[in-house]
């Protein structure tokens, strides 16, 4: 059996590839759209990609299930579970139920239903022919190292009512599934830290379900009841993509392609995202949102992409082009050109030092925290008003365009964006927090 995982830093994704070296067939489990590295690794291998399936329809990122159809011939497999919202379309695939096995020449992969984080995901338990004893299993967003998937995106990014609470009840049984396998089960999980589908999840690629079952919180759990409190409480925001992911996952994405980006004479009225640094977007402000291109960056930039219109990119050749590939991953093609960044010609943006701004009286300030609700409960200025920094272009902001208002995150990346955004829709008299509410605090 040959095995081989791939980590996507961007996204915090994992997928796989499995082969028999007896027959030179190969499956991709989870698969992203770019199927380069999936293809150059079987050829190495003398393996040929003769099948694709995934674990469950994805939140975060563009799958590459009907590329792998459509480009190289592959059958799909994918979940026939989870009622009709969650049947795939548009792709020619055998649909899978419980305790069905997928045959790729001697390796055995066996369904089991694993509903939570949504209702149609599945997992996919291991077993090499040479042994009858099963090896691992491929959780998807079921388990990750140190934590469970996430049962809130239906609800919360998807708008379907009242699904937490059914996902999370289903997580707690899905869970009491595994009681029968024995610990040395490996699991590889779809994803690792720095993730949104969880709350806490683990940095190390793969552990093993004797380690969870000691060392995850959410085996610990014997009352459901308990358990959902704890699953739903404190899940990080979720970026309002993640809403489209699930419906082009299901419904289908345009062919992948790998045409660059033009550089354009000047920026039209399209949305803009600035990738340049903070630092330099503070001295030569744009018209665009202050994104900078680093591995943060789809986290953030999620939160404002509009799927029907055209964006526009500020900065150099390279991180241009990165930032688009990057937004493949997650379903946006509609990179209409990019502005080099030595061709804007802005103003500063207002500035105060946090010592200067620790010495004020906060009773007569406007305080704009843009942190997450977890940093906020975590402790605050008491004069501030809290807006997630991700919500400014879809929610009211609670301030009179002409006042004076200090804006600050948790350490001046997350606030450099409020201030773009903020100058943008015509706040005259901002001023960013330098060091935010760790050095004003």
């Amino acid at each position: 059996m040959y095995f081989k995982s791939f980590f996507n830093q961007p996204l915090a994704q994992m997928s796989y590839l499995v082969g028999c070296q007896r027959t030179g067939e190969a499956i991709i489990i989870d698969p992203l759209r770019d199927l380069t590295p999936y293809i150059e690794t079987a050829e190495s291998e003398n393996l040929a990609i003769k099948y694709v399936t995934e674990t469950h329809i994805h939140a975060d990122f563009a799958s590459g299930l009907r590329e792998t159809v459509s480009r190289l011939g592959a059958k799909a497999y994918v979940s026939g579970l989870g009622g009709d919202d969650w049947q795939y379309k548009e792709v020619e695939a055998e649909r899978l139920s419980e305790g069905d096995v997928i045959e790729v020449g001697n390796v055995k992969l066996k369904v089991i239903h694993t509903p939570g984080h949504t209702p149609e995901s599945i997992s996919f338990l291991l077993t090499d022919n040479q042994s009858d004893i099963p090896m691992g299993l491929f959780t998807g967003d079921f388990i990750f190292a140190g934590d469970v998937g996430r049962p809130d995106l239906l609800e919360t990014a998807a708008g379907i009512k009242n699904s937490t609470e059914i996902g999370a009840k289903e997580m707690f049984r899905s869970l009491k599934k595994t009681d029968e396998l024995p610990d040395y089960i490996q699991i590889w999980p779809g994803h690792g830290a720095g993730s949104a589908c969880g709350k806490s999840l683990g940095a190390v690629p793969m552990t093993t379900l004797g380690y969870e079952r000691i060392n995850n919180w959410a085996f610990q759990y014997a009352d459901e009841a308990a358990f959902i409190t704890a699953l739903t409480s404190e899940q990080p925001e979720p970026p309002h993509y993640f809403k489209e992911m699930k419906r082009i996952n299901r419904d289908g994405v345009a062919p992948y392609s790998e045409e660059k980006v033009m550089p354009l004479s000047a920026l039209t009225d399209d949305m803009t995202i600035d990738l340049r640094t903070k630092e330099v977007f503070a001295e030569n402000e744009s018209k665009g949102i202050n994104v900078p291109y680093n591995k943060k960056f789809l986290s953030f930039a999620g939160w404002y992409l509009d799927y029907t219109q055209p964006l526009q990119l500020i900065g150099n050749f390279e991180d241009v082009q990165q930032a688009a590939d990057e937004l493949k991953m997650i379903g946006f093609d509609n990179v209409a050109g990019y502005l080099p960044g030595n061709k804007v010609e802005g103003k500063a943006y207002n500035q105060i030092e946090a010592e200067d701004f620790k010495v004020l009286d906060k009773s007569e300030l406007n305080i704009l925290d843009v942190r997450t609700q977890k940093e906020w409960d975590a402790g605050h200025f008491d004069q501030a008003v809290h807006l997630h920094f991700g919500k400014l272009l879809t929610e009211e902001i609670p301030f009179n365009k002409e006042e004076e208002i200090y804006v600050h995150c948790q350490s001046g990346v997350r606030s450099a964006i409020a201030m773009s955004i903020l100058e943008n829709q015509g706040y005259t008299n901002t001023i960013n927090i330098k060091g935010g509410y760790a050095a004003a605090k």
